[in-house]
């Protein structure tokens, strides 16, 4: 097979997988609380990740790492996974699904926000345009079709998801300056995030138990969305001609979610998360097109 039809083949499954994880989110959480599913999700990560690494025979560069990149890795593993599932997690205990998932989509944009007083980057009107479309979105779903009413659906809910992607946009900004292997650095940041997630549930949870329907849906979590699914993305991106062609994929994905979530939650889609769905979509679409922005791969 060539490399752009792999590449297609690797980016169409990354994006599928994403698409399931709000359903499997709001799934997981009938069985398991949110720091629980986090607990159990971060297992099968660091497994899976722990398996890739001995696969593509990169244990060794775990040797090769200063004590620096590894207090680099302390850090982005308490941004992610730690603080951002925690919070995210918690957003879907309290909202349907069909309004979290679109809400944490928002992180480009917040990306583009921080880079500002962070990266010193400026932006033009353009970019602040296609900002307000994205917004106008979110306020056309936290509300549920009443933007001017300003009634929000959940307020403690609505603050989580939009925090979420504050947190990841700041943990791919740290991120990209790390120039370690993609792969090796996920699993570090995977190991120590444990870590963190440990701790909390001592301090505030108790260790947890679960049924098989729990603990499958917190293995699937760990699987695709915290690993398998990244280094997918990851070859897509390296076997194609341009990123832009894979790339441009991940827009289907919240789409195909909301479908999903349809048919796997039981939530009745609302008309006003479509249309806030699409402002949010094309407000990103212009700013990358506008501005100097990296592709959005995060979609759940």
């Amino acid at each position: 097979m060539e490399k752009q039809k792999q590449a297609y083949l690797c980016a169409i499954t990354a994006v599928l997988f994403w698409s399931t994880m709000a359903s499997a989110f709001k799934v997981s959480l009938r069985y398991l609380d949110f720091l629980h599913l986090l607990f159990f999700s971060s297992i099968a990560s660091v497994v899976i990740l722990f398996l890739i690494l001995l696969v593509q025979n990169k244990l060794s560069l775990l040797r090769e790492y200063s004590g620096m990149d590894y207090l680099r890795s302390v850090a982005l593993g308490f941004l992610n996974p730690f603080l951002y599932y925690v919070v995210l997690f918690k957003a879907y205990s309290l909202l349907p699904a069909q309004e979290a998932q679109p809400l944490n989509y928002t992180w480009s944009i917040v990306l583009v926000l921080l880079s500002i007083p962070i990266l010193r980057q400026r932006i033009g009107f353009k970019s602040i345009l296609a900002i307000l479309i994205s917004y106008f979105g979110v306020l056309v779903i936290s509300t549920r079709g009443d933007p001017f009413g300003l009634t929000l659906s959940n307020p403690t809910g609505v603050a989580l998801a939009l925090g979420s992607s504050v947190i990841w946009a700041l943990f791919w900004i740290y991120n990209v300056k790390d120039k370690r292997d993609d792969v090796a650095k996920l699993f570090l940041n995977s190991l120590f995030g444990f870590a963190f997630i440990s701790i909390a549930l001592l301090v505030f949870s108790r260790m947890p138990t679960s049924g098989i329907r729990g603990l499958a849906g917190a293995a699937y979590v760990g699987f695709f969305e915290m690993g398998i699914t990244f280094v997918l993305w990851l070859k897509a991106l390296r076997l194609s001609r341009t990123t832009a062609q894979v790339s441009n994929l991940i827009y289907l994905s919240p789409f195909i979610s909301l479908v999903l979530i349809h048919l796997i939650v039981g939530e009745t889609i609302l008309l006003s998360t479509i249309i806030g769905l699409v402002f949010i979509v094309a407000g990103i679409i212009l700013q990358q097109r506008w501005g100097k922005t990296t592709p959005a791969i995060r979609t759940s």
